[in-house]
């Protein structure tokens, strides 16, 4: 039977793949790949940069290559020209099998001769001639510049494939070119027959920019959208029908005769750059004979599994050409949108090409001074244990299967897994986005815009919360404020501290029926309306939510100024790394195209391409996994001073993951750190260090950890930006832990307990003026006298936070640590109900769960509710003491007032 790659092989089509990494030979993967049908390989220094700087499978060979000195760009060089020589060596059968017409592989000239002809002639004399091979094509791209050094080396008789090839008008000169290159070649007594050509046409990046010119064009009538997504279809089969001119012409037939090659049109850039559009749309809308379609990993993966190869790229032509034409209409210049698609095509490659040479000087010092791969420190009974795990992920293929989106390595049934899998990928289509984010971002800071209030729950503002607090706001960008609470005193905190007039508001929600940001909403579009009248109220406000959703439609009707739509297969935890929180980081003009870059490099290493030891996504999976199933189930994260708040995100991430079906692991975050006898044997210490920071006492005090058992990891950062790959990482060890634990790590099943119990609550305060108090079935003290080994104290204030609280919570902490050597956590309500609260009520029998309320002197109304913000917290705070109840949680109430922390104080007397 066969696959849907050979079946686009039946209609004239080669695939083609556009990746490489040595894993990807080294492991027999691409020897798989070609089994399947692929004939060819593309690179270009944006893959050479995720592959050598993201992965470990270059780390042996740089290390061998820096004992003699040499220069990055020669050390760069060295690995390229090793890995496409292999490449070749793998595809020459298909070469020998089609005679030359299929089997190549390409090595890009250096992106810096872009704009120097005789320069490029020069490197790619050079770089064929070192290779060696004749199925080698050398990558030159269509500008100005390049186009009569396509024609000089084809008239060398050297293979070139023409890239960044966007116009119409380039691609008529880019066929010119080939032509007369072949001419002079016949001219000169070459063989016709040995060299051949591909104009690789780049397609998805079409549709990424003309979208977003028809999104400032249309009106709140969502005039134009029937335009969009379709421009570079239409723009490549418009190209089609030029290539049959060429090469179907008499002139071409001469050369026919005497043996030259077609110059194939080779669509590139195929993968789907907006979530909104099918995943295989690329490559379904541009299937015909005499091509060649390059796919990224994750599109062809797609392919494989729903993708149709039925003849499509000679349908419609009428139909292309009119939409061309009504673009006009609409006043977009095709010539001036692939003009500087053309100019930011070279310019991002030769960013990558710097990049690379950067991050292979550093990597190489890097590892130089720290050697190859990760190690627990401090006990060596849980480093074997982890590596017996990292025997069972190889064994069960865990990591190939992760990537596969096969189900099975979590439950037998799919649900709430296939549909929640898109985080794998959306930082690559996230990159695509990029341009659109900061020309938002630089409209919203033009504009006068002092606040951004992030309107959201759990994944949507944990991850934005995060990137606050490290990051900050650069110079000139609005302040973001994330509110997530329903504590009154927060709200009408935020509310002062803006002035509506210049605030955004982002509503954040995947569901778009989130009851906390929902009746935030309803809060602040009254006072903004007030302030510059209904007319203008719906610009201040910005959506973010799935396709399809009550917010969605709520923000269409009520005429908010943007709505992102976010991919749909995407969790709130595992959403930082989209529009959930790449709109907020933009916003405060932090540099996201840094962040996804580092993120893209991660996803890199955690491919499957190397034994799971060398991955550092299931390496970090294993030791999570394994150490929980040994009674270490308190993963304790201590950070640097700088990435303190990355402990929210991390919480939230696992807690919600693993918590459930009794078991779990605990994650302990923002905990005080004590001497080694503070803490039982239930710990697994995971130390995220950042170069530059001061972090002297955190490093004396995980020594110490060290040297008295407890298994310590480290995982150093260079930057800020490095978050970008800690995102992913944590992402990708949890799902492999999720395995080892049996658990699905993508649904929340006892979530929604909570949020029932406070929905009735609620109900019930509506008709009688407040909660039903249910009594709690122990004192305080009873509570902390459960404290035994491996047990955990969850403290839950329904407060608002403040450096005050936090003091005293943090000695809190310190003091049961001290007394009964005891974990502890700390999420404010209702935060935490979105987060954690999974955790509590499915996860392992061991917590001791600490209520804090408070007797207000306050409250906030809701618009259009009979219910106010201290309603509806007491509510949740209701709700969530019957759900732990319900299951059976020891469970405690303290009522303090809401200035005065002084029963907490109490507390920490009675411990000391």
């Amino acid at each position: 039977m066969t696959n849907a790659i050979q079946e686009l092989q039946k209609q004239g089509q080669s695939v083609w793949y556009d990746n490489i990494r040595r894993g990807l030979i080294t492991s027999g993967e691409l020897e798989r790949l070609i089994e399947q049908g692929v004939t060819g390989l593309t690179a270009n220094p944006t893959i050479f940069e995720k592959a050598i700087s993201g992965s470990t499978d270059y780390d042996e060979a740089l290390l061998e290559l820096a004992r003699t000195p040499m220069s990055a760009m020669d050390t760069y060089e060295a690995l390229a020209i090793d890995d496409i020589g292999n490449v070749a060596d793998l595809l020459r059968p298909v070469y020998d099998r089609t005679r030359g017409a299929d089997g190549y592989a390409s090595l890009e000239v250096s992106p810096a001769l872009a704009f120097d002809s005789d320069g490029t002639v020069a490197e790619a004399e050079r770089l064929f001639a070192t290779l060696g091979r004749p199925n080698v094509m050398i990558k030159v791209p269509a500008t100005p510049e390049g186009v009569p050094a396509i024609r000089r080396l084809i008239g060398e008789g050297i293979n070139v494939n023409v890239t960044l090839i966007f116009s119409l008008e380039a691609y008529e000169q880019v066929r010119e070119a080939y032509v007369n290159g072949l001419e002079d070649l016949s001219r000169s007594g070459g063989d016709l027959s040995k060299v051949a050509s591909v104009a690789s046409f780049f397609v998805s990046r079409v549709d990424t920019m003309v979208d977003t010119q028809l999104g400032e064009r249309a009106g709140p009538d969502g005039r134009l959208s029937d335009l969009q997504g379709k421009a570079a279809a239409a723009n490549a089969k418009v190209a089609y029908q030029a290539f049959r001119g060429t090469f179907g012409s008499e002139r071409f037939a001469s050369l026919s005769t005497n043996g030259a090659r077609v110059q194939r049109p080779l669509w590139a850039s195929t993968g789907t750059k907006n979530p909104a559009y099918s995943d295989v749309l690329y490559i379904e809308s541009l299937v015909g004979p005499d091509t060649v379609n390059t796919m990224p990993p994750a599109t062809m993966t797609a392919f494989l599994e729903h993708g149709r190869a039925a003849p499509t790229l000679e349908d419609g032509l009428q139909e292309a050409s009119d939409h061309l034409e009504a673009l006009s209409d609409a006043g977009i210049s095709m010539d001036g949108v692939t003009s500087k698609l053309l100019a930011d095509g070279v310019k991002s490659f030769a960013d990558s090409f710097d990049r690379l040479l950067a991050n292979v000087e550093e990597k190489t010092e890097r590892l130089r001074a720290r050697g190859l791969g990760f190690a627990i420190s401090g006990n060596a009974e849980a480093a074997r244990r982890v590596d017996e795990a990292l025997d069972e992920i190889d064994r069960d293929e865990t990591v190939s299967r992760i990537w596969r989106r096969d189900h099975t390595v979590w439950k037998p049934a799919p649900a709430e897994i296939i549909d929640r899998l898109g985080w794998l990928s959306i930082a690559d289509a996230m990159r695509e986005q990029v341009p659109d984010l900061q020309a938002f971002a630089e409209e919203i800071r033009k504009a006068g815009t002092r606040h951004v209030v992030l309107l959201g729950m759990g994944g949507s503002s944990l991850g934005p919360e995060v990137l606050r607090q490290v990051f900050g706001s650069a110079a000139g960008f609005p302040e973001l404020l994330v509110l997530d609470s329903t504590i009154p005193a927060r709200v009408q905190q935020v509310t002062s501290q803006i002035d509506p007039a210049r605030t955004l508001f982002l509503v954040s929600s995947k569901s778009g029926g989130t009851v906390e940001p929902l009746a935030l909403y309803k809060h602040f579009r009254s006072i903004v309306g007030s302030a510059v009248g209904e007319d203008d109220a719906g610009r201040h406000f910005v959506a973010v939510t799935d396709p399809g959703t009550p917010l969605g439609r709520m923000a269409g009707d009520d005429g908010f100024r943007r709505t992102f739509l976010n991919a749909p297969d995407i969790g709130g935890r595992y959403s930082v790394l989209s529009y959930f929180g790449l709109v907020p980081a933009a916003l405060m003009g932090i540099d996201i195209a840094a962040l996804l870059d580092r993120a893209v490099r991660m996803k890199e290493a955690c491919r499957d391409r190397a034994p799971a030891g060398e991955n550092p996504g299931a390496w970090l999976g294993a030791a999570m996994g394994a150490l929980a199933r040994e009674g270490k189930d308190k993963l304790t994260l201590v950070t640097s001073p700088s990435l303190a708040a990355f402990g929210l995100w991390v919480e939230q991430l696992i807690a919600e993951s693993t918590g459930k079906e009794g078991g779990g692991i605990v994650p302990v975050a923002g905990e005080p750190l004590g001497p080694p006898n503070h803490y039982g044997d239930d710990r697994f210490f995971v130390y995220m260090r950042l170069d530059g920071d001061d972090h002297a006492p955190v490093d004396a005090s995980v020594q110490e950890l060290e040297f008295s058992g407890h298994p310590v990891l480290r995982l150093d950062l260079r930057d800020r930006a490095d978050l970008g790959s800690q995102f992913f990482l944590w992402e990708f060890a949890t799902a492999v832990a999720g395995a080892l634990l049996g658990i699905n790590p993508f649904d929340q099943p006892d979530v929604e307990q909570a949020k029932v119990l406070a929905r009735r609550s609620l109900e019930q305060s509506r008709s009688s003026g407040g909660p039903q108090d249910a009594e709690p079935a122990m004192t305080v003290r009873e509570l902390i006298g459960r404290a035994k080994p491996g047990s955990y104290l969850a403290i839950m204030p329904y407060l608002m936070q403040t450096p005050e609280l936090d003091q005293s919570l943090t000695r809190l902490r310190a003091q049961m640590m001290k007394r009964h050597r005891t974990a502890t956590t700390v999420g404010y309500g209702p935060r935490f109900l979105h987060s954690t609260g999974q955790l509590h009520k499915g996860g392992p029998d061991s917590g001791l769960f600490l209520q804090i309320t408070e007797d207000r002197d306050g409250d906030v109304a809701i618009p259009g509710e009979s219910y106010s913000f201290g309603v509806l917290a007491d509510s949740q705070a209701q709700g969530d003491l019957e759900a732990l109840q319900g299951n059976g949680r020891p469970v405690a109430r303290l009522q303090v007032k809401a200035a005065d922390a002084s029963r907490i104080t109490g507390l920490i007397d009675e411990m000391s």
